[in-house]
């Protein structure tokens, strides 16, 4: 009876989330179907962006996103080996930096977007750019790719580790050719995460990347992104409400396509690992 009430409210939950999300986004792709067009991908923004397209801006939210997980990955998964690894020779350090990450965890995008600018933009002579606005949401994503990372590590069976060294494998070739492989699956799912916040940041973005809606040339040119975007035609440009629409559409899109190939690539990894 109790097996039957908790699938029933399984499904129930399931259905229910259905529907919540079918009506948060009908609006967005009906009217994405009437008015989207190619020229609105494919041209650059004016009249404060009430007409013409969103081609600089994607390509500056890409830039952007690109950056964050460039810092994102090689940091976050040395501060996960460090936490899972080398806890017992550092305690003291891998119990502080622990409770370091909790801490960023739970402080508002805000207050990193107030440090980006003042240590990125302002101390490393950044300015507003694509560099000072990936490294700061680099920062942001980093407690939830260590967290998540530091769970897949700790779930290695512990045969994996001591075959390794019945075997005369140094420390290195165990954490390169068998933990880091095994975990994989947890460092594809701290990217999609790091991706979903990366993408969706408003706050952070504006102290760090800019507003200006042009073309960058480099990392260091400034660049605003959809989310951005989104957010002056919705609260300050009048009649910026279709575009508004149609950027967030594109967004959605944008995160639906990444986390779909991303998800790709791990069903790929999982078969060529099961079939090895």
């Amino acid at each position: 009876m109790t097996e039957k009430l908790t699938r029933g409210f399984a499904y129930l939950s399931a259905v229910l989330l259905t529907f919540i999300i079918y009506f948060l986004l009908k609006d967005f792709f009906i009217f994405a179907l009437e008015n989207l067009t190619f020229e609105f991908l494919t041209d650059k923004p004016y009249s404060a962006g009430r007409k013409g397209g969103i081609y600089p801006i994607i390509i500056s939210t890409l830039l952007i996103l690109m950056t964050a997980i460039f810092f994102t990955i090689p940091i976050g998964t040395g501060t996960a080996l460090f936490l899972t690894e080398c806890q017992r020779d550092f305690p003291k350090l891998s119990k502080m930096i622990s409770k370091t990450i909790y801490i960023l965890s739970g402080v508002p995008s805000i207050v990193f977007g107030l440090f980006g600018n003042a240590f990125f933009s302002t101390y490393l002579g950044l300015g507003f750019s694509i560099l000072s606005g990936g490294m700061t949401l680099a920062l942001m994503s980093l407690p939830l790719y260590v967290t998540t990372l530091e769970q897949g590590i700790l779930r290695v069976p512990k045969i994996y580790r001591l075959v390794p060294t019945s075997l005369g494998m140094t420390r290195r070739t165990e954490l390169v050719s068998i933990i880091l492989p095994y975990s994989f699956p947890a460092i594809i799912l701290g990217i999609i995460l790091s991706i979903g916040r990366s993408l969706a940041e408003t706050a952070a973005l504006i102290f760090t990347s800019g507003y200006v809606d042009r073309m960058p040339e480099s990392l260091l040119d400034s660049g605003r992104s959809l989310s951005i975007h989104i957010y002056d035609l919705a609260m300050n440009v009048p009649g910026g409400n279709k575009n508004s629409y149609l950027s967030a559409f594109i967004l959605l899109t944008l995160i639906i396509i990444i986390n779909g190939l991303v998800n790709m690539i791990l069903r790929w990894w999982f078969n060529k690992r099961i079939s090895i």
